[in-house]
């Protein structure tokens, strides 16, 4: 496939202060191929929404270089990005319809306001004050924003933070949607579910540089040959001997047992008078795979 954006070496510093110098971004390289999903994950201060703000052109790097089908960043790619910001501030006392013109007013070439109020599911609301709208359908709107100059690379930052899991499922809906038209989708998101289900391709990132890229599942087969077996914390005796295959991870209600081997582990178990009741098998997930990566301290 052809590569619609390719990053290369990327660097970007700040100085905040007079001497102290935050390598935000360090020597980072990758490319995104059309009609995917591409998801750049990784904890707070990793690096990634400066790198995201340095592929819109918003923040100019220190060194390396982005090409937008082959070719320096310019009018093509402005043309053709559409970009959903974290945080976006609307003009007050303005309804979802003259949001839409005014924002359509701005482009060329405009999707069909139309066609937009039926993708975003928006002709509920449309003569409502932007103030008023629900989290769910203010991010709609926003999308929609994003989408009104018919971009062919579309740029999603945290776009269902705050969402309850209804209006979430429903936004995760409409970018199917939008890959299904073949247009590029780059992602940032702290939900490891909504990475697995929308991305095709992942970059983790940690302290400025790249730890682990590729699909959900090749990052997922190729790091982990176990799966967690989760019990009740209260089912668990102090004194029961672990296995030498076995790690358990207690938490304040339950333990997670990794193992290679669930025959043998549920045999030890049942060996050592522990009850079953309340017991869950599942494999590992991008969720574990996050922390494996990145550890498990807080992040400011």
């Amino acid at each position: 496939m052809t590569a619609v954006i390719e990053v290369n070496h990327l660097v970007k510093h700040f100085q905040p202060g007079k001497k102290e110098v935050v390598k935000a971004v360090n020597d980072v390289s990758f490319s995104i191929e059309a009609g995917i999903c591409f998801g750049l994950l990784g904890p707070n201060g990793a690096g990634k929404t400066t790198t995201v703000e340095m592929l819109e052109g918003i923040v100019e790097p220190n060194s390396g270089s982005i090409l937008y089908r082959g070719e320096p960043i310019g009018e093509a790619f402005k043309r053709d990005a559409g970009i959903m910001f974290q945080h976006t501030a609307l003009q007050d006392y303005m309804t979802v319809i003259e949001a839409l013109k005014m924002f359509g007013s701005f482009y060329e070439q405009t999707i069909p306001i139309e066609q937009l109020i039926e993708q975003c599911s928006l002709s509920e609301f449309l003569d409502r004050d932007t103030r008023k709208l629900s989290g769910g359908q203010k991010q709609r709107l926003l999308l929609a924003v994003a989408l009104v100059n018919d971009p062919e690379v579309i740029f999603l930052d945290e776009p269902t933070t705050g969402l309850d899991p209804q209006a979430r499922r429903n936004f995760w809906q409409l970018v199917d949607d939008i890959k299904s038209r073949g247009k590029t989708v780059v992602l940032t998101t702290h939900y490891m579910e909504e990475a697995k289900l929308l991305c095709d391709e992942l970059v983790f990132m940690d302290h400025g540089k790249i730890i682990a890229s590729g699909s959900p599942s090749e990052l997922l087969s190729n790091r982990f040959n176990d799966v967690l077996i989760e019990l009740p914390l209260n089912s668990i005796p102090d004194s029961l001997p672990v296995l030498a295959a076995h790690t358990i991870h207690r938490g304040d209600a339950h333990i997670d047992i990794v193992t290679t081997d669930i025959d043998q582990t549920l045999q030890h178990l049942l060996a050592h008078n522990v009850s079953l009741t309340g017991l869950e098998v599942r494999s590992r997930t991008l969720e574990d795979l996050f922390i494996d990566l990145t550890g498990q301290e807080l992040r400011a």
